[in-house]
């Protein structure tokens, strides 16, 4: 895929197809540490693309590694690559100090654990503003969060985004930063070409959007899938996510062994085509111990899925009625299976909460509502 990129002498992307900006004064740039398919850098993508037709120029730059969402990012999104090395790079600060200047960026917004990087920059750029915005997955457990350099660099900051609010809550008690508020996540359709052919038979596939990480709990979704499958052996699990090859990794696929579930529940690592991939779908669900607001739970919605998603985080602002999805106990093998034998014996009704859903989120989770709130915290920022 073609995509443009930006020299790093140009003031602005150029495109033959330049669409009109909204705002003709910001130039943002989306700090990320890397284009993995996780749910921070899927935001910081989403949000770049989203800027770049209502801004003046909108910039992303991936700090120490590539991924999947390379392909991505938008052709009239200046793009950089600082393959960064350690936590004080000299020569990728210089590169990135050297960019801000060329294109006369205002406001660096740092992703997750970007900030530390934003605020090196502020010290040689004073006029920079850095906006943080806080993807925790943990805020279940935000009484081990250690922050003690975060709580030093928060001075620096005009303003902190946070994806749920327990998080906007926190950062209010523990941070110096005043600016806080809570900013939702939302998600897009996926334009990717369609590659992926999931396994198991039409009509009757689970499917599990998330990386392969502790506080995703695959365990209880496993627990749970072979309840089902011992009552509907015709359903498959489908678990699509970064697979970290690590002890985590390693156990899950274990105790697909161990619960001899080889034949119906398959990991696939991290793929390019969501959208396609729900299309193939039937049921969406997420086991999470923790959450901030999930980017897979909004893409289940906008392809008009039925879900069954833990209550952690602010998934509950997203199935905020029993019409809308099923909300179950975190960590409860039992209830989860229960919810998706619901699902399998009244399929029709599961469509109707799936098509509910969907228009739920794109009237209160799409990108214009909250591109409209965002923007006008970068305005009130310079």
């Amino acid at each position: 895929m073609k995509r443009h990129k930006l020299d790093i002498n140009n003031q602005q992307p150029t495109t033959n197809n330049q669409q009109p900006k909204t705002n003709s004064t910001l130039r943002v740039l989306q700090l990320i540490d890397s284009l993995h398919t996780g749910g921070a850098e899927r935001v910081a993508v989403n949000i770049a693309n989203a800027l770049a037709s209502q801004i003046t120029a909108s910039y992303l730059c991936a700090t120490r590694e590539e991924g999947l969402l390379k392909e991505s990012i938008a052709k009239d999104v200046g793009y950089l690559f600082l393959s960064k090395k350690k936590a004080i790079d000299l020569k990728a600060i210089s590169t990135l100090s050297n960019y801000i200047k060329s294109n006369k960026i205002e406001i660096i917004h740092a992703h997750s654990t970007s900030f530390f990087l934003a605020v090196l920059l502020k010290l040689v750029n004073k006029r920079l503003k850095i906006v943080w915005h806080d993807h925790y997955g943990g805020s279940a457990f935000l009484e081990k969060r250690p922050f003690k350099i975060l709580k030093i660099c928060s001075g620096y900051f005009s303003q902190i985004f946070s994806v749920n609010t327990a998080l906007e809550a926190w950062a209010k008690t523990n941070l110096k930063c005043k600016e806080v508020m809570y900013l939702s996540n939302f998600a897009i359709e996926n334009a990717n070409q369609a590659v992926t052919s999931l396994k198991g038979g039409d009509g009757k596939r689970i499917i599990h959007l998330a990386n392969l990480r502790p506080q995703k709990d695959h365990f209880t979704l496993l627990e749970a899938f072979k309840k089902v499958n011992s009552l509907y052996p015709e359903w498959s699990l489908h678990c699509v996510g970064k697979d970290f090859e690590d002890a985590y990794s390693k156990a899950i696929h274990n105790r697909i062994k161990g619960l001899k579930l080889e034949k119906q529940a398959f990991i696939y690592g991290s793929l390019p085509d969501i959208s396609n991939i729900l299309k193939q779908s039937t049921i969406a669900v997420l086991a999470s111990k923790s959450e901030g607001l999930p980017i897979a739970l909004l893409e289940y919605g906008l392809a008009g899925l039925p879900v069954v998603v833990s209550d952690v985080g602010d998934c509950k602002r997203v199935i905020e009625s029993p019409h809308l999805g099923q909300l179950i106990p975190a960590e409860n093998a039992s209830r989860l299976s229960q919810a998706i034998i619901k699902y399998i014996c009244d399929l029709e009704s599961a469509k109707k909460k799936g098509l509910h859903l969907k228009g739920h989120v794109k009237a209160h989770f799409s990108e214009r509502v909250i591109m409209n709130t965002l923007i006008a915290q970068y305005q009130q920022i310079v």
